[in-house]
C-alpha cells in the first residue's frame, strides 16, 4: 500500500508546483445510438431523455474527486444519434482528438463504431449484450462493461439449479434478438444440467401493446397459448423486445415461476439495490438527476469509472496503455455489487455479479453459492476462456 500512496503524493506535489494547472486532460466521448423501439409496455417504463448520459455525469463527479488531487481533468462529451449518424458523430470526435469512447447501442452499431475508431482508440461497450461480441465478433479495441446474454442466462440458470428447478419450459419471441436470447438459455441449460422439456414461440403480430393486449384479452390469450405443456418447474421467457414476457406471470395455464425477460430478471443494477454501499450511490444519482437509476445509467457510469481508475493508476490517457492496464492483473474496481470487478483477458468482458430482481427487491445474486471455478466464481457466468473463439486478444 505504501508505494501507491507515495505515487499519489508525488503527483499531488507536482500539481501544486505547477500552480494548480491540470497535468493531464482525459477526454471521453459517450455515443448513444437510438434505434426505433416499441412504445413502453407501461407508462412506468418510459425512457428518460438523459438515459445513460445521467450515469456519465455522476461518473465525472467521481473521477474528478481523485482527478483534482492528481492533476487529471475529465471532460466527457455526449451525443445521442440515429444509426445513420453514428459514424459521423464518431468522426467528428476523432477529429477533435478524442480516442476514448463509451457506446450505448446494438451490436451492429457498436462494431461499426469500433472498426471506424481503429486500433489507436479504445471503445467501451455499455449497452450491447450480444454474446457474439465476446466471441467470433470480438475486437481488440473493444471492451465490454455491459454483461452478455450468456452471463445473464447463466445467472438465471445457477439460481434455478440451486432451487432444484431443473425442468424448463422455454417461451421465446419471434424476433432475431429473441432467438439469440433463447439460444443463450439453451446453452445455460446444457451447461448447468437443466432440461428444456418444451419450447414455444410467441409470434409478434404487431399492434399496440397497451391497447390491443390489455389485461382482459391477455387473461384469455396466455392460458390458451400455454395449455398442454409438458410438466415443468419453471418458465424461461426469452423476449428481448418486451412484447409478451411481462404478461406471463399469473397468466400461465399451470402456476409456475417465470424467470428471464419477466418475473425474476437478471440485471446489472437496479434502483432498489442498497447493499454494498449502493445506497449512497443511489442517493447521489437521484440528487443529481431527479430520477431513479436504470441499467444503462449504471453501465455508462461503470465504463467511465473504469477509465478513471485506469488513468489514476497509469497516469496516462493513452488508449493502448489504458487497455493494457485494464486487461492486466493489477486492475480492479469497486462497483457496489459486493466484490471488485475485473476484465477477462481472453475477450475483454468485465467480470461482475448479476443481480436477480423481481421489480422490487434483490431476490438473489449470481454466481450462486457452490458454483466453483479455478480462477473466480464470476467466471461461471458467460463464456469461459475455453468456450470463447475470440482471437483478437491472443
Amino acid at each position: 500500500m505504501l508505494r501507491p500512496i507515495c505515487l499519489l503524493l508525488a503527483a499531488a506535489l507536482a500539481v501544486l508546483s505547477a500552480g494548480g494547472a491540470f497535468a493531464l486532460e482525459v477526454r471521453v466521448g459517450v455515443i448513444r445510438v437510438d434505434r426505433p423501439q416499441l412504445a413502453p409496455i407501461s407508462r412506468l417504463e418510459a425512457w428518460p431523455r438523459d438515459l445513460g448520459f445521467a450515469g456519465g455525469r455522476l461518473a465525472d463527479e467521481d473521477n474528478a474527486t481523485t482527478g483534482r488531487f492528481l492533476g487529471h481533468a475529465y471532460i466527457t462529451e455526449t451525443e445521442a444519434v440515429v444509426p445513420d449518424a453514428a459514424l459521423a458523430a464518431l468522426d467528428r470526435m476523432l477529429g477533435e482528438g478524442l480516442r476514448l469512447f463509451v457506446v450505448l447501442g446494438q451490436a451492429d452499431d457498436l462494431l461499426a463504431l469500433a472498426d471506424r475508431a481503429g486500433d489507436g482508440a479504445l471503445v467501451l461497450n455499455a449497452g450491447a449484450r450480444e454474446t457474439r461480441l465476446r466471441d467470433a465478433d470480438c475486437r481488440a479495441n473493444l471492451l465490454h462493461v455491459a454483461p452478455s446474454e450468456a452471463m445473464l442466462a447463466d445467472a438465471v440458470a445457477e439460481f434455478a439449479i440451486w432451487k432444484k428447478w431443473t425442468r424448463w419450459a422455454l417461451i421465446s419471441g419471434s424476433h432475431p434478438e429473441d432467438r439469440a436470447m433463447a439460444e443463450a438459455y439453451r446453452r445455460a441449460a446444457a451447461k448447468f444440467g437443466a432440461k428444456i422439456v418444451e419450447e414455444r414461440v410467441f409470434e409478434d403480430t404487431g399492434g399496440g401493446r397497451r391497447t390491443d393486449t390489455g389485461h382482459v384479452l391477455v387473461q384469455r390469450q396466455i392460458p390458451v397459448f400455454s395449455e398442454g405443456m409438458r410438466d415443468y418447474d419453471l418458465v424461461i421467457a426469452a423476449d428481448a423486445s418486451d412484447v409478451f414476457a411481462p404478461y406471463l406471470p399469473f397468466h400461465m395455464w399451470d402456476p409456475r415461476p417465470v424467470m428471464g425477460a419477466a418475473g425474476l430478471r437478471p440485471v446489472s443494477f437496479h434502483a432498489a439495490t442498497e447493499a454494498w454501499g449502493a445506497t449512497q450511490f443511489q442517493r447521489r444519482f437521484e440528487a443529481l438527476t431527479g430520477r431513479q437509476v436504470r441499467e444503462e445509467d449504471y453501465q455508462v457510469w461503470l465504463a467511465l469509472r473504469v477509465v478513471g481508475e485506469a488513468v489514476t493508476r497509469t497516469d496516462s490517457a493513452d488508449p493502448v496503455a489504458l487497455r493494457d492496464y485494464m486487461l492486466g492483473p493489477g486492475f480492479e474496481l469497486a462497483a457496489f455489487k459486493g466484490q471488485k470487478v475485473t476484465f477477462r483477458d481472453w475477450n475483454g468482458q468485465l467480470r461482475q455479479p448479476i443481480l436477480l430482481y423481481d421489480g422490487r427487491i434483490n431476490v438473489s445474486v449470481s454466481p450462486q453459492e457452490g458454483f466453483l471455478h479455478q480462477r473466480s466464481p464470476l467466471d461461471t457466468l458467460g463464456l469461459d476462456a475455453p468456450e470463447s473463439t475470440c482471437a483478437a486478444f491472443r
